[in-house]
């Protein structure tokens, strides 16, 4: 008896002869993304801070995202992250988790700002990025993540997109 091979993903494409191009790039890229998510998420939470904390941090920093490390209105945080937070991502219960620790504090018209125990935090935090890449990175050519990134790229513009 020989090995049986699974059907393909619905949706897979066929080349003549009946051999399967592969899952749609928007699947496989959905699951990509939620993988890979997933995974700096939990490595992020074993160092004890969650991802929307992180980016709280760096977007009220001047030595990050902010231009002027001025405060910032959780709307105003919103509309800076829409390209990245989750849905399920709850910015003001995050926001009050970095209060309590005293890594941001509130100013009288709502706004908050990065505290220097905030800024020494984010400090830390980014640290781990690299670990976190290389463990996704591992066993992948550079030479062919980067052109994964080209053909994704031309997939957005293709799509009317703007590529980052």
């Amino acid at each position: 008896m020989g090995t049986t091979t699974p059907p393909p993903h619905p949706g897979t494409e066929q080349r003549s002869g009946d051999q399967p191009v592969g899952p749609p790039a928007a699947y496989v890229t959905g699951v990509a993304y939620e993988a890979l998510i997933a995974y700096t998420r939990a490595r992020q939470a074993e160092k004890g801070y969650t991802q929307p904390q992180f980016w709280l941090l760096r977007n009220l920093s001047v030595n990050d995202i902010s231009p002027d490390g001025e405060g910032m209105t959780l709307p105003a945080l919103r509309a800076a992250m829409a390209s990245y937070i989750r849905a399920e991502d709850d910015l003001a219960a995050e926001a009050a988790v970095l209060v309590e620790r005293g890594w941001l504090r509130h100013d009288d018209e709502d706004r908050l700002w990065l505290t220097e125990e905030g800024e020494r935090a984010r400090v830390e935090f980014s640290r781990n990025g690299p670990a976190i890449r290389a463990a996704l990175h591992e066993g992948i050519d550079e030479a062919d993540y980067a052109t994964t990134v080209r053909v994704l790229r031309q997939l957005i513009r293709n799509a009317g997109g703007t590529p980052v």
